[in-house]
């Protein structure tokens, strides 16, 4: 890989915050609406064309060419001082740990100290709940710091991707890294989540002790809110109208279990169709399974195209 310069070869930023891909694009949605209001402008490009691998060609007006290879750049931000990388793609195995070390190397030589990166968490949450901000740390002095911003120490698990593998090859080199993870609901990690990437922004902007305009997130936060408030409210029509389809069942009592399981809340059936989408991903023989739960629901028309789709992507890797 090769690095150009693009910037004053003198600047000089302490904290870097990296973002790729992912979950709900939660941690470079907020890095790009960072470098947006901060006016951070580019800084030095990674060149990854030795490396990558594309999956597929691309095709324009009847011609096919390789695709080019996925932007790897690094902004700098004169105030507050700043260094946001955003990736267009996760790059793994050897690739990925080549272009992570190349970063921290080159940050390093221009005063960088503090690393941190910023990805979601999917949990079975609803998208009406707050997000919650969770935080890894490679060292017991950053970890320390991580109450007074509202962050809560992440107990167990694990960080995949560049967002963990910057870490710790940062550890290595004597700087401090941290993960930034905001909750969000299972069952929207295949549709940007700009309520979670604000609670990340909010919590980048104290550790930098600044401020920039929330609007643009804000507007994109209440459409988001409704966009989901109308798939949510379509899957209860679903379910309402599959038991008025079904009508009420003759002699046997129902007991309270019996009534959640006819009638579950909606986001509690989303997150069970989002864990199932999961592992159709990885193993086909479970698309039937997932097509059951579907039909049983009444809800294959709400997921018509991206069932469909299982037979037309590769298994997506699991990961935050």
């Amino acid at each position: 890989m090769s690095i150009k310069l693009i910037g004053d070869a003198e600047s000089r930023a302490p904290v870097l915050i990296a973002g790729w891909p992912g979950m709900g694009q939660v941690g470079l949605g907020a890095c790009d609406y960072l470098r947006r209001k901060l006016n951070a402008v580019p800084y030095a490009r990674i060149d990854v064309g030795a490396y990558y691998r594309p999956e597929a060609l691309t095709v324009e007006d009847g011609l096919g060419r390789m695709p080019d290879p996925p932007k790897q750049e690094l902004y700098y931000s004169t105030e507050p001082p700043l260094f946001i990388f955003e990736g267009d793609t996760q790059l793994a195995g050897e690739p990925g740990f080549r272009l992570a070390a190349e970063l921290l190397d080159f940050v390093l030589r221009h005063g960088t100290e503090t690393v941190f990166t910023g990805a979601a968490y999917a949990t079975a949450v609803s998208f009406r709940q707050r997000p919650e901000i969770y935080g890894a740390a490679t060292s017991e002095g950053l970890k320390a710091t991580f109450a007074s911003y509202g962050v809560r120490s992440l107990k167990e698990g694990s960080i995949s991707g560049l967002n963990g593998l910057l870490l710790g090859l940062a550890a290595q080199r004597g700087m401090p890294a941290a993960c930034l993870l905001a909750t969000m609901p299972h069952y929207a990690i295949e549709a940007p989540n700009p309520k979670a990437s604000r609670a990340l922004i909010r919590v980048f902007l104290r550790i930098l002790n600044t401020s920039v305009d929330m609007e643009e997130i804000d507007e994109a936060v209440r459409q988001a809110d409704q966009m989901f408030k109308d798939f949510e409210v379509k899957v209860n029509e679903a379910i309402q109208q599959l038991k008025e389809n079904l009508g009420a069942r003759p002699e046997s009592p129902q007991t309270d279990s019996d009534q959640r399981e006819e009638r579950p809340e909606p986001h509690d059936l989303m997150e069970r169709v989002e864990k199932l989408f999961e592992e159709a991903g990885g193993d086909r023989e479970k698309a039937v399974l997932l097509k059951h739960e579907l039909d049983r629901w009444g809800l294959f028309h709400l997921y018509e195209d991206r069932f469909l789709d299982l037979f037309d992507k590769q298994p997506r890797s699991p990961g935050i």
